[in-house]
């Protein structure tokens, strides 16, 4: 059986590991540093994370092209210096104005090098055991998850800014290291010729079923990613906060080698349609916490489930599509799930005004509820039949 903790696919982790922890390191203390540093507003400091995602969602559906033309591995390296010169110049920015021109730079590196990332991670990993596979790459985003905010709240309670962005530009040199030694994909000789863009230039088509539901998703997830802090807060929880996030990666990180090769051996609803049940559940518990106990085990089912959920859509749209086309499936995938939570980051802000936190959760739990519904409708193949056929020929898992 062909491995999948490869030489290349362990660079490949690290370095996307390394742009997560910056991503959600930033995510945590950048509004805090605009609103105690710069004296901004909490609706100012939202501007950050919006203006983030709406250059990420801008690039997004141009990704899969310009990866297909120039090269993944070429972009990912591009789109790493990129990435990495903006995290260095939050050191030297102190003006919101330019803060805010910084974002939208550093956005449109997210949206290349993650949609490289995936794709060249789709590559990476055997056919047969691609669930299985980019379940243990999205467990690079899951470290992201708790590493980011915890390096970063640590060392602005303990230190100061600038030495948390010295650290992040660190990391981030450290993980464009790592990407040089990812190897270069073989590139199809294609249309390259073609200059008309064309809606198959942006989109997978046959991967916009599955972006619904990531859009779905990546909504009813705003509410965690926004507003957990705020939410903690009122209910006397905020030191809770990174203990949720702490359990929310953690169950991820067990979780994730067993839901991925259910995925590959038995197929997608068998993942699919857990995971869901218990991110409803776990938004639901949230909606209601009034205590310690019960706010982590809210973190608990929503991070088994929306743990599970993220990586085996990412799974399906790559697989609706040939892997040559597994950029534009990519791109296509993060661009309705960065929607999604750009989305939820807006509208939930404005519920929450009106109606208090609370409600956001139990309307994400609803959200959630409809991706169940058009999971059933659309009834998703069973891509692990032809997997399981080769995974159980070998039922010792090889590394």
């Amino acid at each position: 059986m062909q491995p999948i903790w490869t030489k290349s696919f362990i660079s490949l982790f690290c370095t996307n590991l390394s742009v997560f922890v910056v991503f959600y390191g930033l995510t945590a203390t950048l509004p805090l540093y605009a609103t105690g540093l710069l004296n901004k507003t909490d609706q100012e400091a939202g501007l950050l994370m919006s203006i983030f995602l709406l250059s990420a969602i801008i690039v997004r559906p141009f990704t899969g092209k310009i990866l297909d033309l120039a090269g993944k591995r070429r972009m990912l390296r591009i789109s790493l210096v990129l990435y990495l010169l903006c995290t260095i110049l939050y050191f030297f920015i102190d003006a919101f104005s330019w803060l805010l021109i910084l974002r939208f730079l550093h956005g449109i590196g997210f949206s290349i090098v993650t949609t490289a990332c995936g794709a060249i991670a789709a590559d990476l990993v055997p056919a047969a055991r691609r669930g299985t596979g980019l379940g243990y790459f999205t467990m690079s985003t899951n470290l992201g998850v708790v590493l980011g905010p915890l390096i970063a709240l640590s060392l602005i309670q303990a230190y100061s800014f600038d030495l948390l962005f010295i650290i992040l530009s660190a990391l981030m040199v450290t993980g464009a290291l790592f990407s040089l030694m990812v190897p270069a994909h073989k590139q199809q000789n294609g249309n390259k010729t073609k200059r008309k863009l064309s809606f198959s230039d942006l989109f997978e088509k046959k991967a916009v079923p599955v972006g619904i539901l990531a859009c779905l998703t990546g909504l009813s997830y705003a509410s965690i990613l926004s507003y957990l802090s705020i939410y903690a807060q009122g209910k006397n929880l905020l030191g809770m906060t990174s203990a949720f996030f702490l359990v929310f990666a953690a169950v991820m990180l067990l979780a994730r080698p067993f839901t991925g090769r259910l995925f590959d051996l038995k197929g997608p609803q068998y993942v699919l349609y857990p995971g869901l049940i218990l991110f409803i559940a776990g938004l639901i518990i949230l909606a209601y916490t009034n205590s310690a106990p019960t706010f982590l085990i809210a973190g608990g089912f929503i991070g088994l489930g929306y743990g599970s959920l993220v990586p085996s859509m990412q799974t399906l749209a790559i697989q609706s599509t040939i892997i040559e086309r597994s950029g534009y499936a990519t791109a296509t995938f993060y661009t309705f799930f960065d929607g999604g939570i750009a989305l939820g980051s807006y509208i939930f802000g404005i519920i929450a005004a009106a109606n208090g936190y609370q409600s956001i959760y139990l309307i994400s739990s609803a959200l959630v509820c409809c991706v169940f519904i058009l999971l059933m409708i659309l009834k998703p193949n069973k891509q692990g039949g032809k997997a399981a056929d080769a995974i159980k020929e070998k039922e010792v898992e090889s590394f």
